[in-house]
């Protein structure tokens, strides 16, 4: 068990809602979850843009990073389709156009195999990964171990996050049939 403080303890603030308009008293928290989201997904942006800019490469959208750290986890090519799959974003085209920042920034390399295309880091890809993973450490890991010791906390709430995203993907397919 850890000493660290709960999140209640280290946040002891009223809820927020996103859209007070669009909850009953009994899906409160839900809005409250969304409004975590939506200020947790922009913060996460901006360090994403933020950190690769402390690695030396600026002008990339938080989503090149992402393609980026993609592309280099455990070395192996990927293609658009892959890629697409395991951040779990629906529209190809803006990967594709992640990834074609990412060649002309000399961070990618395009491999075509049959009428495959495949990509793969280059060695300053991999250089930047590696810049971005000291900064990360610097900053924001470091910060992290003062939090919780163990963890837990954190996996729950991931594991949360994952099930709400299956959730609002089952919803967002159904508003489609409206």
């Amino acid at each position: 068990m850890s000493d660290a403080p709960s999140l209640t303890e280290l946040y002891p603030f009223a809820a927020i809602v996103s859209s007070e308009h669009l909850t009953a008293p009994d899906t409160w928290p839900l809005s409250e979850l969304e409004y975590g989201m939506i200020t947790a997904h922009n913060c996460f942006s901006r360090w994403l843009i933020r950190c690769m800019q402390a690695a030396g490469y600026a002008d990339f959208s938080p989503l090149d990073v992402l393609v980026l750290h993609n592309v280099n986890h455990r070395n192996r090519h990927k293609r658009p389709v892959d890629i697409c799959f395991l951040l779990h974003i629906e529209d190809q085209h803006t990967v594709n156009y992640s990834l074609k920042k990412l060649v002309k920034g000399g961070l990618v390399e395009r491999q075509k195999r049959g009428k495959e295309i495949f990509y793969s880091t280059t060695e300053a890809g991999k250089e930047a990964c590696s810049r971005y993973r000291e900064i990360r450490e610097k900053c924001l890991a470091s910060a992290y171990r003062s939090l919780d010791k163990d963890g837990s906390e954190i996996s729950e709430a991931a594991g949360l996050l994952r099930l709400m995203s299956g959730l609002y993907d089952q919803a967002s397919r159904a508003a489609s049939s409206f």
